[in-house]
């Protein structure tokens, strides 16, 4: 899972090992950027459906997400914007402190062809320097540095969130309770969120931010994951 959380001015490049030539795993948190079980189902499993997408999508809907990594979560999301024949734009802001570089994106995409074969755009932007662009049907921003501070200083409020740090063990700022008490400020009314960790701290720190939390079957061997909603 991607991470954003540690102590940085300005954004870091990410470092990078290969497992099995495949999977991309941080060196700096010794966690793989996506499942080991196929990545873009779980995706589909934890942040879409456990968000209610593609269900909830009308125009101009927003996601944000801490942690970009790959950009898997969102060209996903793209994927499913299109399938359901939604109007408008999505927007999608991204929150990374260690951005990966286009080569590495690359590469790891290239285990989902899906997925592959929407990326050219946003490729082609981050290649450029660009952390924001439009492509048809969503407009893109990842706000890079330290999420601590950046998120603190949005202005935007999401319709769902993806909380998609590395393992809260390993790189816990990016979990802590004043981290997710800014998620729930910069959360709409009747918002969610979906996380592929059932760790009990973050779950209370949800709750004590103001989220009606609940715990739901996780992907493959994870047994549990966690969603909930903003009350309106």
């Amino acid at each position: 899972m991607p991470a954003t959380g540690q102590s940085a001015d300005v954004a870091r490049n990410a470092g990078v090992d290969w497992r099995d030539g495949v999977i991309p795993v941080s060196t700096r948190f010794d966690d793989p950027y996506f499942s080991l079980a196929d990545g873009l189902a779980e995706t589909r499993h934890v942040f879409l459906s456990g968000n209610g997408l593609p269900a909830r999508f009308r125009e101009g809907f927003h996601i944000a997400e801490l942690g970009f990594g790959t950009g898997l979560n969102m060209l996903a999301a793209l994927i499913a914007w299109r399938a359901a024949g939604a109007r408008g734009r999505l927007r999608f802001t991204s929150f990374e402190a260690f951005p990966l570089a286009a080569p590495e994106i690359a590469r790891a995409l290239s285990a989902f062809p899906e997925a592959e074969a929407v990326a050219g755009p946003f490729l082609e932007a981050w290649v450029a320097g660009r952390s924001r662009f439009v492509n048809d049907g969503i407009e893109v921003e990842v706000i890079l540095g330290d999420a601590r501070e950046t998120l603190r200083r949005w202005a935007g409020r999401a319709d769902a969130w993806f909380l998609d740090g590395f393992s809260p063990a390993k790189n816990p700022e990016l979990w802590s309770p004043e981290l997710m008490a800014e998620v729930a400020r910069h959360t709409a009314p009747g918002g969610s969120f979906a996380t592929y960790t059932a760790a009990g701290h973050v779950r209370r720190a949800l709750e004590a931010a103001g989220f009606t939390v609940t715990r739901q079957p996780g992907h493959g061997r994870k047994r549990h994951m966690t969603s909930g909603i903003l009350p309106a």
